[in-house]
């Protein structure tokens, strides 16, 4: 969910950084997969390492390379967004992008901006003035927490803490940093007395936004996080009347005759854009995860499969659509504005994390992707941060810009492919495993 006023050019420093990319047409044609994933991985990883709001060290919500910002916001940080650039840290500082003490020293430097800027009982806002530290409200009363974006955020404290907690003393000390920021939140609050979690709470307007978290899209995550906390958390019962809806969670309906297997928060048949199978999934690992009512590993990949059936059959008949050519749409800028984008809502436009992040479900199709965008659309799509946010062959449209919640999940969810690395740290998590048992969960890695 982003917001965007009217579009104004700003002339900045950070925009004359930009303005060169830097970067040459690439040539993958000779690549191996393992050396095309990690070229991907590593020039995506730089939008939250070199391009971090630097008082912060935070994600920026947004990069716009061609120099146009909405909001005079260059300055705003994501928490979101900043939790997959964390989780990308970690695969960095394991896959040599940057040293251990780079990671060290930028990460103390997080979790001391993060303990400082104001929290909602122990809940971070969507957005803050990443310069000075003060709330930007994403509208009008939702200036407070934001749960859900905390829980994305969340996910990287764990990962953090169980990645440091045996290392060395400077290590150790980021790991309990991470870990006091965690039993800080105070998630039960958020349901409001009710059996349901509720997504914002603000001092001034209180649950007036009145949004309750029920399945399925996105937050999943948001309701593991909140049966695991060992301060704060919820009952059984919220999970089940809220999230799963008593059963009503499960679905028999089918799209291109396969399985969708849960009820989207979409129309009856429709399934929702494909950040739904990614951001609560960057931690939690749901291969062979399931809970009474829904088997989440054919979820997320039979989600991945139908963007490619959708992508085969292009009933639009769009340029550049195929299993492996141009494929899966999510939530991402679009000709108008900025759209989320699935199956039922094609605007033309293809956003490459749908696909990219989609990695550990169709491994095949997901790198076929890549390789067409390197071979066919090259420096159109690709740049200082990876590649571009969104395009259309269709409609000749490529703009220069860049997301953060976009961005992160191409580096984490590739490194789960590659070796499960920020998967199987999350997992480990001796809250997560009692926070899982406890709903009900059924998984490979519950011990």
């Amino acid at each position: 969910m982003i917001s965007f006023g009217g579009f104004t050019a700003c002339q900045t420093t950070l925009q004359q950084e930009q303005t060169d990319t830097g970067t040459e047409k690439p040539d993958t044609t000779a690549l191996s997969d393992d050396s095309l994933m990690n070229k991907i991985q590593q020039q995506t990883f730089q939008y939250f390492w070199e391009g971090a709001e630097p008082t912060s060290g935070l994600a920026r919500e947004r990069i716009h390379i061609d120099g146009e910002y909405p909001q005079n916001d260059q300055q705003v940080i994501t928490t979101g967004g900043s939790g997959f650039g964390i989780m990308g840290m970690v695969v960095g500082m394991e896959r040599g992008f940057i040293t251990k003490t780079e990671g060290e020293t930028r990460l103390n430097k997080i979790m001391d901006y993060l303990a400082k800027i104001p929290r909602f009982k122990g809940a971070w806002s969507h957005w803050y003035h990443g310069d000075t530290g003060k709330v930007k409200a994403f509208s009008d009363k939702d200036n407070g927490g934001d749960l859900v974006e905390t829980a994305f955020l969340t996910q990287s404290l764990i990962v953090v803490r169980e990645y440091f907690k045996n290392g060395t003393d400077a290590q150790q000390a980021i790991a309990k940093k991470a870990d006091a920021l965690w039993r800080e939140i105070d998630w039960n609050h958020y349901t409001n007395s009710k059996n349901v979690l509720l997504w914002h709470w603000s001092p001034n307007h209180d649950f007036g936004m009145n949004h309750p978290i029920q399945g399925y899209d996105e937050c999943l995550i948001t309701y593991v996080l909140a049966a695991s906390s060992p301060t704060h958390p919820i009952d059984t019962a919220v999970y089940q009347e809220g999230w799963a809806r008593n059963g009503k969670i499960k679905s028999d309906l089918t799209k291109f005759d396969i399985p969708i297997g849960i009820k989207h928060n979409a129309q009856e048949g429709q399934v929702g854009p494909l950040f739904w199978a990614h951001y609560s999934f960057m931690g939690l690992d749901p291969m062979g995860l399931k809970d009474q009512y829904v088997n989440y590993e054919d979820v997320v990949r039979n989600h991945a499969k139908i963007n490619i059936a959708y992508a085969e059959a292009n009933p639009k008949q769009f340029k550049g659509y195929g299993a492996d050519k141009g494929w899966g749409w999510t939530a991402s800028y679009s000709i108008t504005g900025y759209d989320a984008h699935h199956p039922d809502n094609d605007k033309s436009v293809i956003s490459p994390t749908a696909a990219l992040s989609s990695t550990p479900y169709t491994p095949k199709e997901s790198l076929a992707f890549g390789r067409y965008l390197f071979n066919n659309l090259e420096d159109k799509v690709w740049g200082k941060y990876g590649f571009y946010d969104a395009y259309s062959e269709t409609e000749n449209w490529y703009p220069q810009r860049y997301l953060a919640i976009d961005q992160g999940p191409i580096v984490v969810m590739i490194e789960n492919y590659r070796t499960g690395l920020v998967w199987n740290l999350f997992m480990q998590a001796p809250e997560i495993q009692a926070g899982l048992k406890k709903l009900g969960f059924q998984s490979p890695k519950l011990k």
